[in-house]
C-alpha cells in the first residue's frame, strides 16, 4: 500500500539512499551528484534513478534544488519516500508547473521500503508499485 503524494507513472532502477538526503547544499543539480560529504552515498548520481529514501533533510530550499535538478535532466525520474515530506513534494510541484516535468512522489510502508534495493527496477503504474 502507498500513499501518492504527486501523480504521474514512472520506472526505473531504484537507488536507495542509506540516511535521508538534503538536496540544498546535498545535491548538484546540473551533475545530479549527492556533494554532501557526510552521507555515506557521497559522489553517487541520482539522475534518472527511482531515488528511495526514507525522508529528506533540510530546509525549504531543497524544493528550488529538486526542481532544477528536474529541469536539468538530472533528478530522479520518481521519489519514493517513508515518510511525507512536503519539500520534495513542493519541488515536484513545481518542476510540473514550471518546466511541464513530471515526477511522482510516492509514500510507502516500511514492509514496501525493506523490499526494495539499489538495482532493483521499481515501476509506478496504474496506482500500483511493481519491484523487480
Amino acid at each position: 500500500m502507498f500513499d501518492r503524494l504527486m501523480p504521474g507513472d514512472a520506472s526505473g532502477r531504484a537507488l536507495k539512499l542509506f540516511e535521508p538526503l538534503s538536496f540544498w547544499g546535498g545535491l548538484d543539480s546540473d551533475t545530479g551528484e549527492i556533494i554532501d560529504r557526510r552521507h555515506p552515498q557521497s559522489g553517487v548520481t541520482v539522475a534518472g534513478t527511482v531515488l528511495v529514501m526514507p525522508s529528506s533533510r533540510g530546509s525549504s530550499s531543497s524544493s528550488s534544488v529538486l526542481a532544477e535538478a528536474l529541469r536539468n535532466g538530472t533528478g530522479p525520474v520518481a521519489i519514493v519516500l517513508g515518510v511525507r515530506d512536503p519539500m520534495v513534494v513542493l519541488g515536484a510541484h513545481v518542476a510540473r508547473e514550471l518546466y511541464e516535468i513530471s515526477c511522482p512522489v510516492i509514500v510507502v510502508g516500511q514492509d514496501t521500503m525493506d523490499r526494495i534495493d539499489t538495482g532493483m527496477t521499481v515501476e509506478l503504474a496504474d496506482e500500483t508499485v511493481r519491484i523487480r
